[in-house]
């Protein structure tokens, strides 16, 4: 069969009441269990805990309810499954604690800025995902504009690496994401998901995540988060082939079974 870079899966599991796609049916921790479980069986080879909606408009979420969201359920995963657990969080308390619990990785929107991210995902010594965003949550979509979309996200990546540097982050360490739907508008997501050549030629692994989100539904004129897998998973095969290698998505099953079809159909040369 011919071969492609590794890629890998990673499931989502929101342990929140207000999630764009799931909206809370993950709070209860057995519930999120059972989540992963699934995740798991499809073919996520990592899973991404998430205490905290970042959806546009979400509020922030305090410190001790976002442990006490995110730590039990991050505690039975590592307990019981052979799969690496990301946690999803801007906080560095948080962050500390979730590996504390059994997280492997830090996958931050906010790309360590928080003050004190950079020390304590320094002194973890764990991967991390740098993700771009414009604005907050709470603001990003009010109007996000750029001189540039693709050179003032690879900017902004850039300097972020150079931050970890600072911090004595090692590289080998680093993800990067370019932040889809984070401050961005449908055509500045469009030259973004293009650019992916380009960013991925920095030199460090690229993340992807697309999954449901609102850029696909202007796309296909699909208001329902679930009338968006579809769009998703052809998404997932175009980013791929662009050089990203870790995609984040909702819909595990059906993003492998594509990675599958791309694996069978590549060229070999």
């Amino acid at each position: 069969m011919p071969h492609l870079p590794l890629v890998s899966i990673m499931g989502i599991v929101n342990v929140t009441p207000d999630s764009f796609s799931d909206g809370g049916r993950f709070l209860d921790p057995d519930a999120a269990l059972d989540q992963a479980s699934e995740l798991i069986a499809a073919g996520a080879s990592v899973i991404d805990v998430g205490g905290e909606s970042t959806r546009p408009g979400a509020a922030p979420v305090g410190e001790q309810e976002e442990l006490d969201r995110v730590v039990p359920v991050i505690e039975a995963i590592a307990s019981r499954f052979d799969v690496t657990v990301s946690i999803d969080t801007r906080k560095p308390a948080v962050m500390r604690a979730a590996i504390d619990a059994g997280a492997h990785w830090i996958n931050d929107v906010e790309a360590l800025r928080a003050p004190g991210a950079l020390q304590i995902a320094a002194k973890l010594d764990v991967p991390v995902c740098l993700m771009h965003m414009q604005g907050t949550p709470g603001t990003m979509q009010q109007a996000p504009h750029y001189d540039d979309v693709v050179t003032d996200v690879e900017t902004f990546l850039s300097e972020r690496v150079r931050a970890c540097d600072d911090a004595g982050i090692s590289r080998s360490h680093i993800i990067l994401d370019p932040g889809f739907g984070f401050g961005k508008t449908l055509a500045h997501n469009t030259a973004l998901f293009r650019a992916l050549p380009r960013l991925a030629s920095l030199g460090f692994p690229l993340l992807v995540g697309v999954s449901r989100k609102r850029m696909l539904g202007e796309l296909l004129d699909a208001e329902a988060a679930a009338d968006r897998v579809l769009g998703g998973a052809v998404a997932a095969v175009l980013a791929v082939q662009y050089g990203a290698r870790i995609i984040r998505t909702h819909d595990v099953k059906e993003t492998v079974q594509a990675m599958q079809i791309l694996q069978a159909f590549a060229p070999t040369a």
